[in-house]
C-alpha cells in the first residue's frame, strides 16, 4: 500500500482526515438492533446449479496453460519452472551526502526451456530522473541524475552500458553468448545514486536518515507467461520480483544504525555490549524493550565508534529494503507465531522519540503478526522478523514496514496491520502486483478489515471500511469506476486502479467468505497458498484452486466480480406474502454478485433481518427471488448491503400498500 490508502493520486487524504478532525469516525455507522438470520442461500430457495461460465483468459496465458506450466485445477503444472538468482552486494552511504555507491554480482539461473540472448536489468530509482514517465507530477526536491552504471561486465568480461536508453526503468542487455537453459550467468555492477531528498517509498527521511529501497540493478522477472517483464515503473503501480537469495553489506559511518530485511549476521561487531545485551533479549521478550533509547543515541554508546559494515542474508525472497539513521530510537520484542514448533518473530521498531504512537508499535507488530498467523490468513509469518520504521510512505517491503506516524493510535495500528498483512500477499507467493494489484492490495484489504473486526468490533470496522475503501467507488460518477477488476493494473490509472486493487476486490474477497463459509474459504485459501508458496500465481490460478478445492464452479462469482463491469446497486422488485412467509423479488441493477440483508418491519412494531448470500445470485445474476419465513404481517421491507454499500438506495425499500 503506497500512502495508507492506495489511491495513488490523493496523496494529502491522510493529512485531510486527520486534520479534519474525523479520527476514523469509528462509530459513524451502527446497526438496528434487530435478529437476523443467516442462510447460506436464498431463503425459502433449493440449491442453484453452478454455470459453467468459462473465465476470459489472456491469449498469452492460453499459451502458458497449453505448454502444460498451469494446470486448470489451479495447481502448477508438470512442466512449471521459474528463474531465480543469488545477489551478492556491497553499499556505502556517508550520510549527510546523498551519493549512495555498490558493488554486486548476480548469478541468474535460467531454469525456464528457452535460450536467452538477452536479459532485461531493473533501475527503478530511474523514476527520479528528468523525463522520465511518472503517473503524477513531480517537484524539484524529487529528481536526481538517476541510476549510474561504472561498470558492467558479463561472466567478467566489461561489457558496454548503454545510458542514453529511450527507457528509463529497465534496460534489454544483449548477452555476448547466450544463456542455454539449465545454465547460469555470472553479472557484476558497480552502480552508484543520490538519494531522492522527497522521500516517498524510499529516499530520505532526513537529513541523517535515508531509507533504501529498489536501490539495485536487478534481473526482471522472465515467466512462462508474458516472457520478460519490461513494465515501465511510473510510481503508481508496485512491483514484480523473483525470489533470490540475498547477502548486503551496508558500510555506514559510526553512530549509525541499519535495520533491513534479513538476518543481521554480526550484531557483536556493530553494536556495544549493552545495546547488544538488549537487543538479544528482546529476540525472546514477550514485551517491548527499549534496545537504544534516546538517551543511548545522544551520548553515541549504541554502536561501535568506527565505520560499521552491518551484514545481512536473506534466502528465497522478493526483496531488500534498509532503513539507516543516527538518530531513530530502536525497540524491539517477540511472539510466537508457530503454535506447533514454537517459533518466535522478532518485531521491530525504529523511529524518532517525538512519535509517541510509535512507543506502542512493537505491541502493534506482536499483535499482528500473532492475529494473521493465527486467524486470517492463518498461515504463520513466515519471516524471522519484521521491523516498523517511521517514513512518510505507508509501504510494505519483505519484513519492513515503512508507515507514518499518528496522533490517532488507533489509525496507527490500522496501517500497520495492513503493511503487515502484505507479507502473505504478495510477498508469500510472487505476485505480479504491477499487473494483478487486486490479488496483492485487495488480500491485504481483506486481512485488514477482519482484523479490524477483532480490534474495534464489527460495527466500528465496517464503518471504517465504507469510509476509506468503499465510498468513493459507490458513490463515484466516474465510468472508469466501473471496470472490470481484471483489467490489467498498469493500464489504469487514479480512482480507477485504487478501487479495483483495494476496496472493490476486497469486497469479492470478504463475499466469498459470506457465501461459502469460513471452513470452506479458508480450505481454498490454504491450498492456493501451499500450491503456490515461493511462486508466480496468476489470477487464473487462484480461482481454479478455489473451484478445485470446495467443488464448486464459482466461476459465475468470478466473472461476475471480477470480469465485468459493474456496481453494487440492488433494489426490491416486489414483495408478496407466499405460504408461511413473504417472496422477495430483488433486482441486480449494478451486476455485482454481492450478499444484503432484508429488513422486515412488522406490523406489531419490531423488526427482523434476514441475511442472503452472494449465492441468491448463483442461477441468475439479474434477479432473485426469496422467502422470509414469518407468521407476522410485514408493514414494510429495505434492504441493508453493510461494507457492501448501495450506489442508488433510492430503490432499497418497499412498503405494504
Amino acid at each position: 500500500m503506497r500512502g495508507g490508502f492506495g489511491i495513488i493520486d490523493r496523496p494529502t487524504k491522510q493529512e485531510q482526515l486527520v486534520s479534519s478532525g474525523m479520527r476514523f469516525a469509528w462509530s459513524l455507522v451502527a446497526l438496528v438492533g434487530a435478529s437476523v438470520i443467516n442462510t447460506g442461500r436464498p431463503l425459502g430457495a433449493q440449491t442453484a446449479r453452478p454455470t459453467t461460465d468459462t473465465l476470459y483468459m489472456p491469449r498469452t496465458i492460453k499459451a502458458a496453460y497449453g505448454k502444460g506450466t498451469r494446470s486448470f485445477d489451479g495447481r502448477p503444472g508438470a512442466t512449471y519452472w521459474q528463474n531465480r538468482a543469488r545477489y551478492t552486494m556491497t553499499i556505502t552511504v556517508a550520510p549527510p551526502a546523498r551519493s549512495i555507491r555498490g558493488t554486486e554480482e548476480i548469478v541468474y539461473a535460467n531454469n525456464s526451456p528457452d535460450t536467452l540472448r538477452i536479459v532485461v536489468i531493473k533501475l527503478f530509482l530511474n523514476i527520479h530522473k528528468p523525463g522520465a514517465p511518472r503517473a503524477n507530477g513531480s517537484p524539484e526536491e524529487y529528481l536526481t541524475s538517476g541510476v549510474q552504471i561504472d561498470r558492467f561486465a558479463v561472466n567478467g568480461a566489461s561489457q558496454p552500458w548503454n545510458a542514453d536508453a529511450p527507457v528509463f526503468t529497465w534496460r534489454h542487455v544483449q548477452l555476448p553468448t547466450p544463456l542455454a537453459p539449465k545454465d547460469s550467468v555470472r553479472l557484476t555492477f558497480d552502480w552508484r545514486y543520490d538519494i531522492s531528498r522527497l522521500s516517498n517509498r524510499e529516499g530520505m527521511l532526513d537529513p541523517t536518515t535515508f531509507y533504501l529501497a529498489y536501490f539495485y540493478p536487478r534481473v526482471a522477472v522472465y515467466d512462462d507467461s508474458d516472457g520478460w517483464d519490461t513494465m515501465d515503473f511510473m510510481d503508481a503501480q508496485e512491483f514484480y520480483s523473483d525470489f533470490n537469495d540475498y547477502e548486503v553489506a551496508v558500510t555506514v559511518p559510526a553512530n549509525y544504525v541499519v535495520w533491513g530485511t534479513g538476518t543481521l549476521l554480526n550484531p557483536s561487531d556493530v553494536l556495544q555490549p549493552a545495546i547488544l545485551q538488549r537487543f538479544n533479549q528482546s529476540l525472546t521478550s514477550d514485551t517491548t524493550i527499549r534496545i537504544a533509547t534516546r538517551a543511548d543515541v545522544s551520548s553515541r554508546s549504541v554502536t561501535r565508534q568506527s565505520e560499521n559494515t552491518w551484514r545481512f542474508r536473506a534466502t528465497n525472497i522478493s526483496d531488500m529494503a534498509f532503513n539507516l539513521s543516527n538518530h531513530y530510537v530502536w525497540d524491539g520484542g517477540s511472539v510466537v507465531v508457530d503454535t506447533v514448533s514454537r517459533r518466535r518473530a522478532s518485531v521491530q521498531a525504529a523511529y524518532n522519540d517525538t512519535a509517541s504512537d510509535y512507543r506502542n508499535m512493537v505491541r502493534y507488530g506482536r499483535h499482528a503478526l500473532d492475529w494473521l498467523s493465527r486467524n486470517w490468513p492463518g498461515v504463520p509469518y513466515p519471516y524471522e522478523k519484521t521491523t516498523v520504521v517511521q517514513g512518510p510512505a505507508g509501504m510494505e517491503y519483505p519484513m519492513m514496514a515503512n508507515d507514518e506516524s499518528y496522533p490517532d493510535t488507533v489509525f496507527s495500528r490500522f496501517v500497520a496491520e495492513h503493511e503487515i498483512a502484505h507479507t502473505f500477499f504478495p510477498f508469500y507467493m510472487g505476485i505480479n502486483e504491477s499487473r494483478y494489484a487486486f490479488m496483492d492490495e485487495g488480500w491485504a484489504t481483506t486481512f485488514e478489515y477482519l482484523i479490524g473486526s477483532v480490534d474495534l468490533g464489527t460495527e466500528a470496522a465496517s464503518a471504517a471500511f465504507k469510509q476509506f475503501r468503499v465510498g468513493s467507488w459507490a458513490n463515484a460518477r466516474s465510468p472508469l469506476e466501473d471496470l472490470p477488476i481484471i483489467t490489467p493494473a498498469d493500464a489504469l490509472a487514479s480512482f480507477a486502479y485504487g478501487d479495483n486493487a483495494y476496496g472493490k476486490a476486497a469486497l469479492g474477497y470478504l463475499a466469498l467468505k459470506d457465501m461459502l463459509g469460513d471452513n470452506a474459504f479458508r480450505a481454498g485459501l490454504h491450498e492456493f497458498m501451499n500450491r503456490w508458496h515461493g511462486k508466480h500465481p496468476l489470477p487464473w490460478d487462484m480461482f481454479n484452486t478455489f473451484n478445485n478445492v470446495t467443488g464448486q464452479n464459482l466461476n459465475w462469482f468470478w466473472d461476475a466480480w471480477y470480469f465485468r463491469n459493474g456496481y453494487i446497486d440492488l433494489g426490491i422488485a416486489s414483495a408478496q406474502k407466499a405460504g408461511n412467509g413473504y417472496s422477495v423479488a430483488i433486482d441486480n441493477v449494478g451486476g455485482m454478485p454481492s450478499p444484503v440483508d432484508i429488513e422486515a418491519h412488522f406490523a406489531d412494531g419490531t423488526t427482523q433481518r434476514f441475511h442472503q448470500t452472494a449465492g441468491i445470485w448463483a442461477a441468475d445474476r439479474r434477479r432473485a427471488v426469496v422467502t422470509i419465513p414469518t407468521g407476522k404481517s410485514v408493514q414494510s421491507l429495505s434492504l441493508d448491503g453493510g461494507i457492501w454499500m448501495d450506489a442508488n438506495p433510492a430503490n432499497n425499500s418497499w412498503t405494504q400498500r
